[in-house]
């Protein structure tokens, strides 16, 4: 289970190479809409709800709250647009057994992880037979969360290459993304590119993904790189240890997704001593 590591990762998705960011945004051609789904049989989540971020546990939401995503080992929440958390890029905490040692990126013969995520290896997406072994996996997920009754299905990790140490490349990870797209569309659920917002308009444009789900694009300048692209098909978490301003600024700011949430980093229950939960 994910709750975020978000800062982390932008940092280093920030200094990839300028030949990968030329590629990333060379090659996609202009979304004139930037809201419609690209698979018309599936619904993004509605405009401008108000969203909650469940990954740490499943809890009963507030009665204002439309959208609800959660790990999915849970449950969807009845009655509100579901989005389900799939680690697609990297093996899950305790789930390492998982997986076929050759489907594990290793650097010196050792197994290559996630220097942010210490439970989390890379999972290597660099030639096709791996990739269909690796969707042979991930794509039951997959189709476990549409059975389970989730509207949507976000992924976590598209930026893994950023971090593999030159074993994989934006291409390999492009093409997992697309057979992720592609199974969840033929399942019925709407996909989710999560984070990596440099990759946005390629990732919508190329591999299909119909809205963002998002960590901390107020706290880092760059909501308008989604929202340009899937327009109000934007789910935005801000986390209180690292708000740019007062939340009420946050809101207040016509950049801010209209679904934005702010949580505590751990993502904890109500009960728990840090648990927050705020909405504009």
């Amino acid at each position: 289970m994910r709750r975020s590591g978000a800062t982390v990762r932008r940092t280093r998705a920030a200094v990839v190479t300028a030949g990968v960011a030329v590629l990333l945004t060379s090659c996609a051609p202009v979304i004139s809409d930037g809201a419609a789904p690209r698979d018309a049989s599936v619904a993004p989540p509605p405009a401008g709800a108000v969203p909650d971020y469940q990954l740490g546990g499943a809890y009963e939401p507030d009665d204002g709250v439309g959208i609800v995503g959660r790990d999915r080992g849970a449950a969807p929440a009845e009655g509100r647009y579901s989005i389900c958390y799939v680690n697609g890029f990297q093996t899950q905490p305790g789930e390492r057994d998982l997986w076929d040692a050759d489907l594990l990126v290793t650097v010196g013969g050792e197994p290559l992880i996630d220097p942010d995520w210490p439970d989390e290896v890379l999972l290597d997406t660099s030639s096709a037979d791996k990739r269909d072994r690796i969707v042979d996996i991930v794509g039951e997920w997959i189709r476990g969360c549409a059975d389970d009754g989730f509207d949507a299905v976000e992924f976590d990790n598209l930026d893994s290459f950023t971090r593999s140490e030159g074993v994989l490349d934006v291409a390999g990870n492009l093409a997992l993304a697309t057979a992720y797209v592609e199974v969840a569309h033929g399942a019925g659920l709407a996909a989710g590119q999560k984070n990596a917002a440099e990759y946005a308009r390629t990732l919508r444009d190329e591999a299909g993904f119909d809205f963002a789900v998002v960590e901390e694009c107020a706290a880092f300048a760059e909501c308008d790189a989604y929202t340009d692209v899937y327009g109000d098909a934007v789910v935005d978490i801000e986390y209180t240890d690292n708000l740019p301003r007062d939340w009420a600024e946050v809101c207040a700011d016509p950049a801010t997704p209209r679904s934005v949430v702010l949580r505590d980093r751990d993502l904890t229950t109500p009960g728990d001593p840090d648990h927050v939960f705020e909405t504009c």
